[in-house]
């Protein structure tokens, strides 16, 4: 098991070319994804923003919403300046007020397709958070209710779309376990694999002595 201090300062010792280091936590629907990304921004001290794919996604549009994240988010995030967009309301059907979030030292992307082509050379870190089918399912119908539950079998279709298009497993740096089988604790989580960049195992460049 790993802790999620040291994730944390892991990635801030990652070189970085943007002026935010923006961190995507990719994963099917009741991974895990926003939890994970919560306990993250803790570790940080709550200093990272969290924004949610969910925010941008729709029930008419489940996965092709990420040209409005892309224009409002990634690029003036990476540029600097503060990300500006109204959040999609899930029980009002529409969207909401301008939401703003300012430049910071790391800014968490959360949600299916946190870690999409359009964007994925552009993150510090690709994190994918893995569970059974069968668990995103019943966390989805358990968190929603029984009647959604032709909801998620269409949401889960469009996702199983964008994994096949996209396959953001294998571009993942560090996979997660979502439904791993230990005690409830809330400063690790297990590490499943990780992949190397550029030949080499993904890590931070050692500190000075």
């Amino acid at each position: 098991m790993e802790t999620f201090l040291d994730l944390a300062e892991q990635i801030r010792a990652t070189p970085s070319t943007s002026a935010v280091r923006l961190v995507g936590v990719d994963g099917c629907g009741g991974a895990g994804k926003s939890t994970f990304a919560a306990r993250l921004a803790t570790a940080s001290g709550g200093q990272w923003p969290v924004v949610h794919t969910d925010d941008f996604a729709s029930h008419d549009v489940p996965m092709l919403w990420w040209p409005r994240m892309l224009s409002e988010v990634i690029g003036p995030l990476e540029a600097g300046r503060a990300a500006t967009f109204r959040r999609y309301d899930w029980v009002r059907r529409a969207l909401g007020a301008p939401v703003v979030v300012e430049p910071a030292e790391v800014v968490i992307i959360e949600g299916v397709g946190a870690t999409r082509k359009a964007w994925r050379d552009r993150l510090a870190l690709r994190i994918w958070i893995d569970a059974p089918r069968d668990t995103r399912l019943a966390r989805g119908i358990e968190r929603d209710g029984e009647e959604l539950r032709e909801f998620w079998n269409d949401w889960m279709a469009a996702e199983d779309d964008y994994v096949v298009e996209e396959d953001p497993r294998s571009a993942a740096d560090l996979v997660v376990d979502g439904a791993p089988q230990r005690s409830h604790d809330e400063t690790v989580y297990t590490a499943v694999s990780e992949r190397p960049r550029g030949g080499e195992r993904w890590a931070p460049p050692a500190a000075p002595r």
